[in-house]
This record gives structure tokens, C-alpha cells and sequence, in this order.
């Protein structure tokens, strides 16, 4: 009876963090330039004394899917969308440098060039900081440009260039924060070749009716497993009852 509650026991317990890291997904659906997590169940072996007979279903994460989400025009002029590969280069929260495809950016009240999520954008000299304008453009390689306060469009001034990197997606690895970095740590690059399009966002990349698929299918995983719970503790129970019985 003990192998039957460990098997669901063990079952319950990743079908469970597979569901998690399916929810996940789901909620950032709608997530400018989000990529989705990938993972599957696979068989693990329990290694300890005696003889090897438990193995678990552990649900492994496999990288990131690096498929391009869809792109959606806003004519926001601060909106922006990598064309083809590349990223967009930011500060993550402890300071280093990490990459997203987020291009919904936005200006503090202090002029601070950030993403929705509110991660500095870096240019050639750091995080990007735009004085006070009356217009302000984006070009197609992260050049960004202002009118000053004040002044006419004669006066159009070049403020910084939004840093854009191409590295392999086989070095990628991507953190809790959602933010992509470099496996080794090292910073990527600035690429020229990286292009920007203006009054554009990229969306999530997350299939929604697959997701709901598989919310549905790891539910219904997850009740089987713990019926088998129940049965097998019923069965140990009526057992227990018979020999009692006969004694």
C-alpha cells in the first residue's frame, strides 16, 4: 500500500508545481514581450539505501520558449518593438545588466527612462535620462531624440541610444524577474545590426488555449492522483480491519 501513496504523494506534489508554472504563464498573457516558461515531467530515480524501487515524476523546467509574440500597433510614440532578434538592455533591481522585449516605455516624473515594470532602460553611458521637451522621437536604432522645452523643431537634439544586443539565445538563461541575462554573467554586446520599430509593442508569446489545456489537464492529474491517495489509505485500512478480524 505504501508504494500506491507514494506514487501519489510524489505525483500530487509536481503536478502541482506544474501548474504553478503553467499559471504563471497565463497570467502574464497579456505581459509586453514576455516569454514563456517550458517544462515537463520526467522520471527521477530515489537514490538511498536498499533498493532502488521508488522513482518520482518530477517536473522540470526547460529554458525559455524564444518564439517572437505578436506585434500589435498603438501609434504611442514611446511604444517600441525589436525587429527580428535582439533585446532591449536594462537595469535589473540589484543593478546589473539584463535584457527584455518590453517596449512599453515610459518617463518618470525625474525624466528616467523606464518599462512598464519600471526597470531603468540603459544607453551608451547607463540608465537613460531625458531632460524636459515639448516632443520626442524614437529612431530605428534606439537613437532617442527631443525638442527641447521651449524651442522649435529646428532645435531637435540627440539625448542618448538605447542600448541593443543580439546575443546567441543558446547564452541566455532567464531569472525570476522575468528579465533575460547572460548565463556566465558577463554583459552583452551593443549590436548596430538590432532594429527598433516606432509605435509598436510586442505581446506575450504565450499560447492561451494551450495553457487553459493544460490548466484543465493538470487539475484533473491532480484529483486522480490524490483519489489514488485515498483508495490506497482505505485499503490499508480495511486490511488492517481484517487481520484484526482474524486474530
Amino acid at each position: 500500500m505504501d508504494r500506491s501513496i507514494y506514487i501519489g504523494m510524489t505525483g500530487a506534489k509536481q503536478t502541482m508545481q506544474a501548474q504553478a508554472a503553467n499559471s504563471h504563464n497565463l497570467a502574464n498573457a497579456n505581459t509586453a514581450g514576455f516569454r514563456a516558461d517550458l517544462h515537463a515531467f520526467a522520471p527521477e530515480e530515489v537514490r538511498g539505501p536498499g533498493y532502488a524501487s521508488r522513482v518520482n515524476a518530477v517536473n522540470r523546467g526547460l529554458g525559455v520558449d524564444f518564439t517572437p509574440g505578436t506585434m500589435q500597433t498603438t501609434g504611442r510614440e514611446m511604444d517600441v518593438a525589436i525587429q527580428g532578434e535582439g533585446w532591449i538592455a536594462v537595469q535589473a533591481p540589484d543593478g546589473s545588466e539584463a535584457y527584455t522585449r518590453a517596449g512599453d516605455l515610459q518617463l518618470t516624473a525625474n525624466g528616467n527612462l523606464v518599462t512598464g515594470t519600471g526597470h531603468p532602460v540603459l544607453g551608451d553611458a547607463g540608465p537613460v535620462a531625458v531632460p524636459p521637451h515639448d516632443e520626442l522621437s524614437i529612431g530605428n536604432d534606439g537613437t532617442i531624440s527631443i525638442v527641447p522645452q521651449g524651442q522649435g523643431s529646428e532645435a531637435m537634439a540627440l539625448v542618448d541610444r538605447i542600448k541593443l544586443v543580439n546575443p546567441p539565445l543558446e547564452e541566455l538563461e532567464k531569472g525570476p524577474d522575468g528579465l533575460v541575462r547572460l548565463a556566465d554573467g558577463q554583459e552583452a554586446e551593443a549590436d548596430a545590426e538590432v532594429s527598433l520599430a516606432s509605435g509598436v509593442l510586442e505581446g506575450s508569446n504565450v499560447n492561451v488555449t494551450t495553457a487553459m489545456v493544460n490548466m484543465i489537464q493538470l487539475a484533473r492529474q491532480y484529483e486522480t492522483q490524490v483519489k489514488m491517495i485515498q483508495s490506497a489509505d482505505d485499503n490499508a485500512r480495511a486490511a488492517s480491519e481484517l487481520i484484526r478480524g482474524q486474530g
